[in-house]
């Protein structure tokens, strides 16, 4: 008999079986060995073609040679100090270069770590506590709405925004007043922005003096190097980055306007090992490899082969999907219902490829033409099996 000692089977909730696939059933694949391109294997040695990617946080591919052997380097140099690392500025540097709207940065691990930190400047910086929020922005307590133990004054300090319907947004700012210190939003949220939307964030947010955040945890470096600012011509005050900057490694940045970044002195934002060098090696050359093999352009086009794929499969299959959702770089079927997205997740998982049933599915450098027309006849045969077995 097993013991399992990992609480819920796995610390990252979005692994867990009962959210990639709606249950658990020893025939589906539950752990993993190891993974290299578009390609990952379980425990019991079976082969999958991977749409998950580590949750977005990979965009070249598993076990790139580039990002791995600048990890060893980086490993066989020490990996921390007691000094900051000539690296960290390196990176800050270049990333303040590719994305001229960050001009001051600051490195952390994860993306809910980085959110928290930008809210905290957000509130030294304009002396006020509210937030208003749209999308996912981690599980800290800032921002927390549903779980236990978050304490009701913190839980009050925040409200959501809803995506797209500037109206409301702009009514739903202005009655927040003088008490908004910041509105972060994420630019996709199943659908692209629409120009009214991302106009009113900004000129709502410049008339009361909140600072506007643009949580690009996804989007960066996948829709463009400077993600959806870059992609859809918005300029917020801060940005925080994570997932595909470092290719899977933990890495995540905060920056933006200078006079913004440098109320950093006035609280108190840091972590022991925000600097060490592999995950730094590790984004530096990504980023590198980011600009030589055009890798956003490359998401774009693979990714739209995809999404016209996907979009082809939904009419063919309407009575099992409701349509496709996302862009063509982070993408999804809209399943008819529950039982049938866990119906056709399962299917396809049991013909060799790992496609979510909810937001998102990610294409990566290592995905071409070949891959992904295969990836759809596959997701077409498991959408005839699950309306079979309807």
């Amino acid at each position: 008999m097993t013991t399992n000692y990992i609480a819920d089977f796995t610390s990252t909730g979005s692994k867990r079986p009962e959210v990639l696939f709606g249950a658990s059933d020893p025939s589906l694949p539950s752990r993993m060995i190891r993974s290299s391109g578009y390609r990952v294997w379980d425990e019991q040695g079976r082969e999958y073609t991977d749409y998950i990617m580590g949750l977005g946080a990979v965009a070249l591919g598993y076990g790139h040679p580039a990002v791995t052997r600048a990890v060893v380097q980086a490993a066989e140099q020490g990996v921390v100090g007691p000094f900051p690392p000539v690296l960290e500025e390196e990176l800050a540097a270049e990333l303040c270069r590719l994305i001229p709207w960050i001009e001051r940065v600051r490195f952390l691990k994860t993306g809910a770590e980085a959110m928290a930190a930008a809210v905290r400047l957000a509130r030294v910086a304009t002396g006020r506590e509210r937030v208003l929020g749209c999308g996912y922005h981690g599980w800290l307590d800032w921002c927390e709405t549903r779980g236990a133990g978050v304490p009701t004054t913190t839980r009050a300090l925040y409200s959501e925004l809803p995506f797209n319907d500037a109206q409301l947004t702009r009514e739903l700012i202005r009655s927040s007043g003088d008490q908004l210190a910041a509105v972060l939003f994420e630019p996709v949220i199943l659908a692209e922005p629409t120009p009214e939307w991302l106009g009113v964030l900004q000129e709502e947010t410049r008339r009361c003096g909140a600072i506007l955040v643009a949580d690009e945890v996804k989007t960066g470096c996948r829709l463009a190097i400077g993600g959806g600012a870059e992609r859809y011509g918005f300029r917020p005050d801060l940005v925080v980055m994570a997932k595909a900057i470092a290719n899977g490694l933990p890495l995540a940045a905060v920056g933006g306007r200078a006079d913004i970044m440098g109320k950093i002195s006035r609280t108190w934002i840091s972590s022991t090992l925000a600097t060490e060098f592999v995950s730094l090696a590790a984004a530096q050359e990504t980023l590198r490899v980011m600009l030589v093999d055009s890798v956003p352009s490359h998401l774009a086009r693979v990714g739209g082969r995809l999404f016209v794929g996907l979009q082809a499969l939904a009419e063919r299959h309407a009575g099992l999907v409701a349509g496709v959702g996302g862009v063509p770089q982070m993408c999804l079927l809209h399943y008819r219902d529950e039982e049938i997205s866990q119906r056709v997740t399962a299917a396809a998982a049991r013909l060799g490829v790992l496609f979510k049933r909810s937001a998102y599915n990610f294409v990566s450098l290592a995905h071409d033409d070949d891959v992904v027309d295969r990836t759809l006849d596959v997701l077409d045969e498991a959408l005839s099996m699950a309306g079979v077995s309807a």
